[in-house]
């Protein structure tokens, strides 16, 4: 082998540092070139998950190599290769069996007599996997030159850290980009009502702090908005921000979709997938709907809270995350724990800072400080002049009970912009929102009616019979329900969209009331 050859390869591994290629794609040329280099008929990148050995990237042996899982401690060399600091050759007539027996590309698929060797690659001080090299003919790696493999082996390192960062750094621009700059978000808190300045205030204090954070609120109340803006004002806000829908996980991938799974854990587990505590470490996690996580995902959870660690699935290996926790619900999770829905455990883990966000009716005039952003961005939207609200439409927005809180003000007003836009409309100077566009049920939802007391006064609940809060609360709803369902002819997607609710959250309020469908 030439010097020149030598040193040509080694330029091209780094030139490809640079190239927009995948992983498997740089390993794949990393062994290409290794094989050039040093005279071999196959060689292997395998990367170490205790107590495994698994294949990266293969040049020379068959293609099932790389669904393969080497178990360590059945394969005598690879223990022997990963347990040493330096580079292992075995002799010709080693008695060691050869993991590669049959997998190496010849006429006869045998491996009768073969030279091996092997090295361990070493990732900031710890054993990231291994590199191998076979040969047919005995005595090939005899006249080596353990200068050149050195410095290959040194390169490969390098390559492998570097394809991890770069692969690290892809995944993190992703969430960044999905998480923190979606569409319809805006990190500024809008409102000046004395609730919104103290819950600006909660923020200011409990973001600088490493602790968890369970924030409580309606559905539609902006819970996921308070978690940017906690993030944002932490030491972590330069890190990524990974937001997980509990809710929206099927059970059947819930774990995977939280802390990843390895090649072949499960059917349909074709490659190695990172789940989003590692996406999030060093960052912040946020756990939106946790109330709607399974019971059996909440012991590993928990595991993950105490220990901060995490362990993909099909795999044995302990990962080390380093993870804030915001977490979100609209549940009473006090009343979950309480019927065995929750755990209590993983309840005080998460509740170490609960901070409550104030429903939309809780803040007066916010109202029409929201309306107006609302409306802003559907100008732009719709490509329109000024729209404004006239003074019925402003009394009808503050006299409403806002079930769906934000998220309604902001879907009711697009409609209103949407209907309010006509051909003719688009030419004025602006555009004026009536109560007549908006879709509000003008009769308020009735009122609760009390037993009347001894004094025959019946303008106020009596003070000595308990009321059942609860009991009223859900009476409350079935009515507001079954209100939107006559006004939505019983469409129960119109009907959900209007009370700001999920359509699986809408379903399950169904049943927990017992409310049915009539229309």
């Amino acid at each position: 082998m030439t010097t020149n050859l030598f040193s040509s390869s080694l330029i091209s591994i780094v030139a490809d540092l640079s190239t927009n290629i995948s992983a498997e794609q740089r390993y794949q040329r990393l062994l290409a070139h290794l094989c050039r280099i040093f005279p071999c008929d196959a060689s292997a990148l395998l990367k170490f998950e205790a107590p495994y050995l698994i294949p990266l990237a293969v040049n020379g042996l068959s293609e099932d190599t790389l669904g393969r899982r080497f178990v360590i401690s059945e394969h005598p060399r690879l223990a022997q290769i990963l347990a040493s600091e330096q580079s292992v050759h075995f002799a010709a007539d080693s008695d060691l069996p050869d993991p590669y027996d049959g997998l190496i590309e010849t006429d006869n698929d045998q491996l009768l007599v073969h030279d091996c060797m092997g090295v361990t690659l070493f990732i900031d001080g710890e054993p990231w996997g291994v590199l191998t090299l076979d040969a047919l003919a005995p005595g090939t790696f005899d006249n080596i030159d353990p200068m050149q493999l050195n410095t290959f082996i040194s390169l490969t390192a390098a390559t492998v850290k570097a394809a991890g960062l770069i692969t690290s750094l892809e995944q993190r621009v992703r969430y960044v980009t999905q998480t923190l700059f979606k569409e319809n978000t805006d990190h500024d808190m809008i409102g000046d009502s004395e609730c919104m300045r103290k819950l600006r205030n909660e923020i200011a204090i409990v973001a600088p702090s490493e602790l968890a954070v369970l924030i409580l609120g309606e559905t539609g109340v902006g819970k996921e908005l308070v978690a940017r803006r906690i993030h944002l004002e932490s030491t972590r806000a330069d890190q990524v921000m990974v937001y997980v829908n509990c809710a929206a996980l099927p059970e059947s991938i819930a774990e995977s979709e939280l802390f990843g799974h390895v090649k072949g854990a499960f059917s349909g587990a074709v490659n190695d997938r990172t789940g989003k505590f590692e996406l999030a470490d060093g960052g912040t996690i946020f756990l939106d709907e946790i109330g709607e996580l399974p019971l059996s995902l909440q012991a590993k959870l928990l595991r993950t809270l105490q220990n901060g660690e995490i362990q993909r699935v099909g795999s044995d290996k302990q990962i080390k995350v380093n993870v804030r926790i915001i977490a979100a619900t609209n549940r009473n999770l006090q009343q979950e724990v309480a019927a065995g829905q929750f755990r209590p455990d993983l309840y005080h883990r998460l509740a170490v800072y609960p901070m409550h966000i104030p429903a939309l009716r809780e803040r007066g005039k916010d109202i029409l400080l929201l309306a107006g952003a609302f409306l802003e961005k559907n100008q732009q939207r719709l490509g329109i002049k000024k729209l404004r609200l006239d003074q019925g439409a402003k009394k009808a927005l503050l006299d409403y009970h806002w079930p769906g809180n934000i998220r309604e003000l902001e879907h009711l007003l697009s409609r209103a912009a949407l209907k309010s836009a006509t051909q003719e409309n688009r030419q004025a100077d602006f555009i004026t929102i009536s109560q007549a566009y908006l879709d509000i049920v003008p009769e308020q939802p009735e009122a609760l009616t009390y037993p009347s007391n001894k004094t025959g006064t019946d303008s106020a609940p009596p003070t000595s019979t308990p009321i059942d809060f609860k009991n009223e609360v859900d009476e409350f709803q079935r009515r507001l329900i079954r209100q939107q369902l006559a006004a939505q002819q019983g469409n129960m997607a119109a009907t959900a969209r209007v009370l700001g609710l999920e359509r699986g959250n809408f379903h399950r309020l169904l049943k927990r009331l017992e409310v049915k469908n009539k229309t």
